[in-house]
């Protein structure tokens, strides 16, 4: 087959893996027919059984070796459990008095926050966070 027919089926392959629900599948089939195709141009890809074989192995060695990454990569990490909160510090954004709620700042986020002290919490005041249930921290002043 010509070189150019190997990339054009390579690249409607990664166009098609466009609108398919993210299994990174026919995106390899497609890079292993750019690959065939750049093969081709330089002749070093031999008769068209030859260039066949060739794009399902290297279609299949390029899907074994990147597809798990690949998803990593897309996926991103696992969102942390709300229990690693716990020990972090917050920052209220208002005066809080004992046993009350209020609105206090942590790792970028306003947070509804309790404060389960003994003290009441001044805007800006350091506190640590206890428990965290739902929506709300539990907090009480940073004992110095």
């Amino acid at each position: 087959m010509d070189w150019w027919i190997w990339i054009l089926l390579g690249l409607l392959l990664c166009l098609a893996e466009l609108t398919t629900p993210g299994g990174f599948y026919i995106l390899f089939f497609g890079v292993g027919a750019v690959i065939v195709g750049i093969l081709v141009g330089f002749r070093a890809a031999g008769p068209a059984w030859f260039q066949f074989i060739l794009f399902s192995a290297i279609s299949v060695l390029c899907l074994w070796l990147f597809r798990e990454k690949l998803l990593q990569l897309t996926r991103g990490r696992p969102s942390e459990s709300v229990d690693s909160l716990v020990g972090e510090l917050a920052v209220p954004l208002e005066d809080i008095s004992v046993n009350s709620v209020g609105k206090a700042e942590m790792r970028g986020t306003s947070w509804n926050t309790r404060n389960i002290g003994d003290k009441p919490l001044a805007r800006g005041q350091r506190c640590r966070v206890e428990r965290v249930e739902g929506l709300t921290i539990f907090v009480r002043a940073e004992s110095n």
